[in-house]
This record gives C-alpha cells, structure tokens and sequence, in this order.
C-alpha cells in the first residue's frame, strides 16, 4: 500500500511538471523564435535555416525552466493533498513522514542528474547545431534585410544604405561602401534592385559613381549600369563556437590545461575554440551553470516538502504556504546570482560549490530533528 500511495503522489508531481514545463517552455520559445525572425527578415537567410535554429533553441528553454517549474509543482500537488484530504490517508496508513521525505530525496536525485545529462550535454550540443546553421548557410534573401534609412552592415566588409525603397523591390539614393581603414571603395547610385543569375546575386545598379581609395591615391568612374556582385561577401556570423557550445568534456579539458593540472592524461595535440587565460572566468561560469547549479534540485524538493509539517487546520496554513513558495523563489535567485561570485581561484570557488550539498543536508538534518521531537518515529 505504502509502494502504491507513493507513486500515486509522484505520478499527479510528474504530470503536472511534464504539463507545466512544456506548457510554459512553449510559450517562451514562440517568443524567442519571433525575435529570431531577424535571421530572416534582416539577415535574408532561408526559412529553414531559421526554423532548425529556432527548434534546436528549445532545450535551453527547458533547462532554465526546469528548477521553477518542479519546485512549484510539487509545491502546488503537495499543498492540493492536503487541502483535499488526502495527505491524511498516507497518516492513517501508518505511513511516517520520514519515508515520504526518503522517496522523495531519491527522485530528486534522479531529476538532478537529468538537469546535469541536459545542462553539459544535450543543451550545448544543441547551442553548437543551431550556430552550425547560421555558419553554413548564405543570403538567400539579400533584398530582405535591406532597409531605408538604415545602413545595413550584416555583410561583412559591406555597408548598403538606400534612402527609399518601392514595393517592387527598387531602391532609390543608393549608397555602399565595400572595404574599411585606408582602403575602401564608395560607390553612389540614383537607383538599382537585386536580382540572381545562378547561384550568385547582384545588385544592379544605374546612373552612379564609384571611388576607389587604394594607398592614399583616389580613382573615380561614373557609370550608367553596372552590376555589383555581392556572392563574393561573407555575413557577419560568428564562425567560432562561443563557449556555451564547447562540449563539457573539453571545457573541463581546456580547465585542466589552462591551470597546469596533472589529474588527467590528455593529449598533447589537444585543442578547443576560446580555451585561453583571458577566457578562464567563462569557462569555469559554463562549468558551474551546467555541473553545479543542478544540484540545487534536491534543496527545492526538500523546501517544498516543508507542507507536510503543518496542517491545513491551522490558522496560519495560507501564510504558511506563501512563505515556502518565497523560500524557494529565493533559493532558485541565490543559484543563480552564485554564478557571478565565480572565478578562477578553484579554492575560493569550492565554497560556492559545496553551498547545495550544505542545504540538503541541513534541511534534512532539520527534518529529522523535528520528526524526532514529535516523537513521529515509531
């Protein structure tokens, strides 16, 4: 009966955590993915090319989601028990609030470590495939991310900036400026539009001048139409991986290098993208979000957990329940506002790192001091 009262109280936790999360994580997504929009309508990429990064975006959705969303739903299934009765048949059973805490404190481990799994695994990964897209792809929309009035710079080396725009496409008062320093060639036009022969795009242009700028000598020609081939230009995408979309084994590869550790054998020819002194504090930062913050998972459950100790008969039961959910509110802010107390000195870091593992043995030290006053061991 015990096995059976159990997994009834886990199963109504999970359904709601399962139905929250991606409730709540589709919802964040959609707007993050109209704001991705500008991959298409700024950048001119294709829309496939915005429909894999917006996707592969949605597990860092749920990750930050998932220490909220579980707190708060055993909180609201736990105190919906009570309120309903129902904790009263695990009491009658003769069930002891020191077994309820027990499977509960293994379950959370079980959801720590698939916070971890997601966090240094499945979300960097994922952060790595949605930039690889952006690397990968090109301007398939060029006449999209033109806008008038605004100098335009997402291609790299090239600014374009045009003061009028009609609605089939043409451009007015056209002006770019391809190359920067000492170096550099401007080119004036009164009107042009894009258009594609094959594979590559240009931007014909009419009744213009170029200036050509080349080691201090200045060289002009006007022209009557002329073609400016873009194809020749690179975007302004971040080609190398930010350190959010290192893998965890080479983040902790690059730390071990960095600090001259002699823990682990790694090969000598062993290199990874922004592993430098200068980048020492982000990747311990990554480190800490992806390995360590997760352990705070059992410290919310046990908070929550906190319900069974008083009885909805109580006069102060509302009040009660709004102090846990602060309790827990606050403990999920601390987590996070612990990631900019980090730094490069691993022993001053440990302090932050052993904070999680403190609160779970102190609340459930706490837990089973009270039991014990109130004589609820048998």
């Amino acid at each position: 009966m015990k096995k059976i009262l159990f997994r009834k109280l886990l199963g109504d936790c999970l359904i709601f955590f399962l139905i929250t999360l991606f409730s709540s994580g589709i919802i964040i997504w959609v707007f993050q993915a109209v704001n991705f929009l500008d991959i298409v309508v700024e950048d001119g990429r294709n829309y496939l090319v915005y429909l894999n990064f917006s996707l592969l975006n949605f597990p860092k959705v749920i990750s930050k989601l998932v220490p909220f969303v579980l707190f708060f739903s055993f909180l609201y299934v736990i105190g919906k028990y009570e309120l309903k009765n129902e904790l009263i048949i695990f009491w009658n059973f003769g069930i002891n609030k020191i077994d309820l805490i027990n499977f509960f404190v293994k379950f959370s481990f079980v959801i720590m470590l698939f916070q971890i799994f997601l966090t240094a695994t499945i979300v960097p990964k994922s952060q790595d495939l949605a930039r690889s897209f952006l690397r990968t792809s090109s301007y398939n929309y060029l006449e999209n991310f033109i806008k008038p009035k605004i100098f335009n710079d997402a291609v790299k080396g090239l600014t374009i900036y045009s003061n009028s725009k009609d609605e089939f496409g043409n451009l007015k008062e056209i002006y770019l400026k391809k190359g920067s320093g000492d170096n550099f060639q401007i080119t004036f036009a009164k009107e042009g539009r894009f258009k594609q022969i094959g594979k590559s795009q240009f931007l014909e242009l009419n009744f213009g001048e170029t200036i050509s700028v080349i080691n201090d000598k200045i060289t002009n020609f006007k022209f009557k139409k002329t073609d400016f081939n873009l194809s020749n230009f690179d975007d302004n995408t971040t080609t190398y991986k930010k350190t959010q979309e290192v893998s965890t084994l080479d983040l902790i590869r690059c730390y071990h290098n960095l600090m001259n550790f002699t823990l682990l054998k790694i090969d000598e020819n062993f290199s990874v993208e922004n592993c430098r002194l200068d980048n020492i504090d982000n990747i311990i930062k990554e480190l800490y979000k992806r390995i360590i913050i997760p352990l705070y998972i059992p410290v919310l459950i046990l908070i929550a957990l906190m319900l069974i100790f008083k009885s909805k008969e109580n006069i102060n039961y509302p009040k009660y329940r709004i102090l846990i959910f602060f309790i827990g509110f606050i403990t999920i802010i601390l987590s996070e506002m612990t990631i900019r107390l980090i730094n490069e000195d691993f022993i001053k870091n440990l302090k932050y790192f052993v904070i999680p593992v403190i609160l779970v043995i102190g609340l459930y030290l706490n837990y089973i001091f009270q039991f014990k006053h109130a004589r609820i061991f048998k």
